[in-house]
């Protein structure tokens, strides 16, 4: 849905709910925001951080023991579900600061729980209910169940569940969220990531929907566009929800190999499995060879670049979308270095008009994609161009059009039009509420000098 609102001038009040609708309060999280925003000197910056930065906790969040163990549902916001990647997302902010505060540690425990059961249910679903409900999405051409939001599979998926367990573990140490269901779904989505290098079959997820929306849906009965097998892991959709147009979505496999990594990391110091340490490793070197055989493609301005999309047959999509994984994002999920020279190369590309879907209006510029169309702007894209640059210029130009765009809501939103930021879409969008305060938190940690200076608007 579009919406429409109009900057305010005056004071910045508050637009987070009062203390006794919060969903949960961390002492933790409070004591950052007080503490940040001290040494924010634009107002209209530090106001935009205390709202977005305990919005997840503040609104999306439901906690609470479950046979014996912490467990929490999140929804993205203005949708009543919880993605496997958005629910990392959102709380990815708030590990570091589970030492200080044990309530926030279970709730982040919970996150874990949660999503463990949830890939034990179906591997393939990107998206689930708070119990087995139903959902719109039940006339989908695919293996629905009621647990089920949505059944799009999305290799990420399976990759942002292992990105929290790891990042929890070592930040606070704590093991026991490795019990005998993780070990379980763990073993399941490797085995997931296995069926669909499709080496001999196209293994047994298949998707269609009803709809005329062409990137809703999987062409060639549900399968996908056919794929030569290389070693890649197919993913039937992008992180935004979107098809892909060939199954080979590049940003995703090298976040597999990452995820891979941190599994057999895991599985060797902590768990001590050996076998399946070498499993994960193994498909990690087979991911990781096959990237640096096919995800590489000359272009004719920016020289070798990384495609987004491969089908194996020598054919590339030379684009890139602002959800995360993205060609821009690599080097946030750490799967490979800011300074690289290909990567150095494909951002220069992304963040030009060579990419398709980079959009430059009267109001701002950055990434957007197909979900919402053409000349729409996504506040993730400029949070990851700034999370991902080491200019401190370049931080500062997209903390000035963070400041710009909002629409006088004092939070990010999905997509905003490039020539009028009050038109945008999604105004309780958790996800990149949560991406806007790790940014600020970032730059506090390693760039406090920008900071300490006002951000002037276009």
């Amino acid at each position: 849905m579009l919406n429409k609102s109009h900057s305010t001038s005056g004071k910045f009040v508050t637009q987070r709910p009062p203390i006794e609708k919060r969903n949960f309060v961390s002492t933790a999280v409070e004591t950052t925001i007080e503490k940040v925003s001290q040494t924010i000197a634009d107002l209209e910056l530090a106001w935009l951080f205390q709202n977005c930065f305990p919005n997840t906790l503040d609104t999306t969040v439901k906690h609470s023991i479950l046979n014996g163990k912490p467990d929490t549902f999140v929804i993205t916001g203005d949708i009543e579900a919880m993605w496997l990647r958005d629910s990392t997302a959102q709380v990815w902010q708030y590990v570091s600061l589970i030492n200080a505060d044990p309530k926030l540690k279970d709730l982040i425990a919970g996150v874990i729980h949660r999503q463990t059961q949830y890939i034990l249910i179906d591997p393939y679903a990107n998206a689930f209910n708070d119990g087995p409900i139903g959902s719109d999405w039940e006339t989908d051409l695919t293996t629905m169940r009621k647990e089920l939001h949505e059944r799009k599979y999305e290799l990420d998926s399976l990759c942002y569940p292992v990105r929290l367990a790891h990042h929890y573990w070592k930040t606070c140490g704590d093991a026991s969220i490795f019990d005998a269901d993780w070990l379980a779904a763990t073993h399941l989505l490797v085995r997931t990531m296995r069926e669909q290098q499709r080496w001999n079959n196209p293994g047994p997820y298949r998707f269609q929907r009803i709809t005329s929306v062409s990137h809703d849906t999987v062409p060639m009965s549900g399968f996908g566009n056919p794929t030569r097998p290389n070693g890649l892991i197919h993913s039937a959709f992008r992180p935004s929800d979107d098809a892909c147009i060939y199954p080979f979505l590049i940003p995703s496999n090298f976040f597999a190999v990452r995820t891979l990594e941190q599994l057999a990391e895991i599985y060797s110091t902590q768990i001590k499995e050996p076998i399946f340490e070498a499993e994960c490793i193994s498909l990690a070197n087979e991911v990781r060879s096959a990237l640096s055989k096919h995800a590489i493609v000359q272009h004719s301005t920016y020289g070798a670049i990384y495609a987004y999309e491969v089908d194996g047959f020598g054919n590339a999509l030379m684009m890139d979308d602002a959800n995360i994984p993205s060609l821009l994002s690599l080097p946030y999920l750490d799967t490979i270095s800011a300074a690289d020279p290909l990567y150095q190369s494909t951002r220069r590309f992304v963040l030009s008009r060579d990419n398709p879907y980079f959009f430059k209006g009267s109001s701002a510029e950055g990434i957007g994609g197909p979900h919402i169309g053409l000349g729409m702007i996504w506040h993730l894209s400029i949070i990851m161009r700034a999370l991902t640059s080491n200019d401190d210029h370049e931080i500062m130009d997209c903390l000035s059009t963070l400041k710009h765009t909002h629409a006088g809501t004092g939070f990010m939103h999905e997509s905003f039009d490039k020539d009028n930021p009050d038109n945008f879409t999604r105004k309780w969008f958790a996800w990149a509420n949560s991406l806007f305060g790790e940014l600020i938190l970032k730059i506090y940690n390693e760039r406090s000098h920008i900071l300490k200076k006002q951000v002037h608007v276009p």
